[in-house]
């Protein structure tokens, strides 16, 4: 599963959708990843203030890892497209 996440939101729903393949429950995320299943929600609802060091034991607990590209012209566009008029 290979997926582009580029704001807190897009990775929360990322990890949302892998734990739902799995049929597991943000309750039972939060106990392989040692933490509350209200973390787990903040986190798949793309709360900002998620540390780096959480992310990664809820990515580790679903058996994915995060890996870093660089952007590329093509993607930088889309950025400012979606990001037109937010401020």
């Amino acid at each position: 599963m290979a997926e582009l996440a580029r704001s807190p939101q897009q990775l929360g729903n990322t990890i949302r959708r892998a734990r739902k393949k799995r049929g597991i429950s943000q309750s039972e995320l939060g106990e392989k990843a040692g933490l509350r299943q209200e973390t787990i929600s903040l986190i798949e609802n793309g709360h900002p203030a998620a540390k780096l060091e959480t992310i990664l034991a809820v990515l580790a607990a679903l058996d994915l890892e995060l890996r870093t590209n660089e952007r590329t012209k093509q993607t930088m566009l889309a950025d400012a497209l979606l990001n037109y008029g937010k401020k």
